[in-house]
């Protein structure tokens, strides 16, 4: 899991949204609202909207980018867990709580590095092996 969570208010313009996934180098932001986690927009999400569509980023908020409900799983969660929730909502990308608090999130590419047993498992689900 990561502790740094980059995020942005659902209002934040879909160029800033781009513009935070490059300069971290990172491939989602959670959306929040009153510090509570909306949304969650990633790479894939910036890629079909604005390129795909041929949307201009400064008219997209990331509240029209987002996926939501968001998916989230609990801090006391295994990897395990993670994974097979990733597979089951086809997801790369696990918001974390603890207590209703966002605490971190745990994406595909944690668990490939960290637990490659695992890597078939979320292969199948994520379509990564095309």
């Amino acid at each position: 899991m990561s502790n740094d969570v980059k995020m942005v208010r659902p209002d934040t313009t879909a160029q800033e949204v781009a513009a935070t996934l490059n300069k971290f180098r990172i491939d989602s932001v959670v959306v929040v609202q009153k510090d509570k986690p909306v949304g969650i927009v990633t790479v894939r999400d910036v890629m079909n909207r604005l390129v795909e569509e041929y949307v201009a980023p400064r008219v997209l908020t990331a509240r029209e980018l987002m996926s939501s409900p968001l998916n989230t799983i609990g801090l006391e969660a295994t990897v395990q867990d993670a994974a097979k929730l990733m597979s089951q909502k086809d997801v790369r990308t696990l918001p974390v709580m603890d207590k209703g608090r966002l605490v971190g999130v745990v994406s595909f590419m944690d668990i490939a590095f960290k637990v490659p047993t695992m890597l078939s498992m979320l292969e199948e689900s994520c379509h990564v092996s095309q």
